[in-house]
């Protein structure tokens, strides 16, 4: 979009946005043609926002040049992209996860080096009161003589706004152990500057033949690898500890709370009416050696016995009276 003509045959009524997106789709495609992100020689994800489901997507495979796309629309700008997949509507990632180095770590890396390229937003506003006429402000940016009055205007208000919430996930990229955080000095451009490529390239390229280059003469980089392969071990060796605690002590209390509680069996079948029913055929099963005597126990049984067969029995009239399960009725039959 950096020719002037493009642009301006582009431009449609803005219900969605500036532009109707087919010349920003034409120079994408002429880049990667339809080559695939799983087709890629090296791993490559990329980051946007599905404003249809208000989450962050992941693309790690799928059409190459259609998830750029996406992660490059700006709001009021292009139009969102429909996901050739499900059709939910993607944007910008960097609405929700502008420095996206914890998914790269989440994908394997051990070591993440994490560029930040985004614009600075301006700090240093006007303080203008508690209103604020947009005649005067008109009227200031046309007086060459008045004083410069800095208000940010609606489309910027709308960009701080949706950039607002990846301030702190940016905040703990920086701070975080597994990341190298570098910015090169580009707080010049804004975001827009896409016809400034050939400048910021420039200085992109200076910047990281100065830093890699000293870096290799003062070995930084093997030191790096080696700093965060010992804090890996640690944090790896820190996980056993709490998985598998030490064995000269029992916590007798963990033990205890995982001992199930005893099932009691209440049958509603042996109700008195049913209780004679259970003993008879009980003492049907038991054959007629086990009649019993006046005082209630077998003949010729000892004490010991007669507490074993009355156990037994107490035993087998559950069992007797309890429901019986339909699935293993039907495996019998």
């Amino acid at each position: 979009m950096t020719s002037v003509l493009e642009p301006v045959l582009d431009l449609t009524y803005p219900v969605t946005s500036m532009f109707t997106g087919s010349a920003f789709n034409r120079n994408i495609h002429r880049v990667f043609q339809d080559k695939q992100i799983e087709d890629l020689w090296l791993p490559y994800f990329n980051v946007t926002t599905d404003i249809t489901a208000s989450a962050m997507r992941v693309h790690k495979d799928g059409s190459l040049w259609r998830y750029v796309r996406a992660s490059m629309t700006l709001s009021g700008y292009l139009p969102p992209l429909c996901d050739p997949k499900d059709g939910h509507l993607l944007m910008d990632g960097g609405y929700i996860n502008n420095l996206p180095a914890d998914i790269a770590r989440s994908m394997g890396a051990k070591t993440v080096i994490a560029i930040d390229v985004g614009s600075q937003d301006e700090t240093d506003l006007s303080t203008y009161g508690d209103s604020l006429s947009g005649w005067w402000l008109l009227w200031k940016r046309l007086n060459p003589w008045a004083d410069k009055i800095k208000v940010p205007d609606m489309a910027e208000i709308q960009s701080r706004l949706a950039y607002v919430s990846c301030v702190r996930q940016l905040e703990v990229v920086k701070s975080s152990s597994y990341c190298e955080y570098l910015r090169p000095p580009i707080d010049c451009f804004k975001t827009m500057d896409f016809g400034k490529f050939d400048q910021i390239y420039d200085v992109g390229y200076q910047y990281g033949k100065a830093l890699f280059g000293g870096w290799s003469r003062g070995d930084v980089i093997e030191k790096m690898l080696t700093d965060r392969r010992s804090a890996d071990l640690i944090e790896s060796r820190r996980a056993d500890v709490l998985a598998f605690p030490s064995s000269g002590f029992t916590d007798l209390a963990e033990i205890v709370s995982r001992i199930e509680p005893p099932t009691s069996y209440v049958s509603d079948g042996c109700a008195d009416g049913e209780e004679s029913d259970c003993l008879t055929e009980y003492e049907e099963d038991a054959g007629p050696d086990c009649s019993r005597d006046e005082g209630g126990s077998p003949e010729g049984a000892s004490p010991s016995t007669a507490s074993e067969m009355e156990e037994e029995k107490s035993i087998l009239r559950h069992r007797r009276c309890l429901p019986q399960d339909p699935l293993s009725s039907a495996v019998d039959t």
